[in-house]
């Protein structure tokens, strides 16, 4: 996790935004007192609205948990895809 200033920011946005998205490190831009602002590539954010999709209704996490338990025991089986 990077931190920075909004000072050290603006003078070398590109490099920090070059190591967020090249190296998918988040960047904490501190504002003063308890205030800031946090910056993620859109790959990351992406994957974290997918996850949260995936948490959003239980029925949906039921699955995920029942799939993981599977894959655990082994007990998971492989599909063939069937292409037209």
């Amino acid at each position: 996790m990077l931190t920075a200033t909004i000072t050290d920011f603006r003078k070398d946005i590109r490099k920090y935004l070059d190591r967020v998205t090249k190296n998918f490190e988040t960047l904490i831009i501190n504002r003063g007192k308890d205030t800031g602002v946090v910056v993620i590539s859109l790959d990351e954010y992406n994957s974290l609205q997918a996850t949260q999709h995936e948490f959003s209704s239980r029925i949906n996490e039921q699955r995920l948990d029942s799939a993981i338990e599977k894959l655990n025991k082994k007990s998971s089986f492989q599909k063939d895809i069937i292409e037209e």
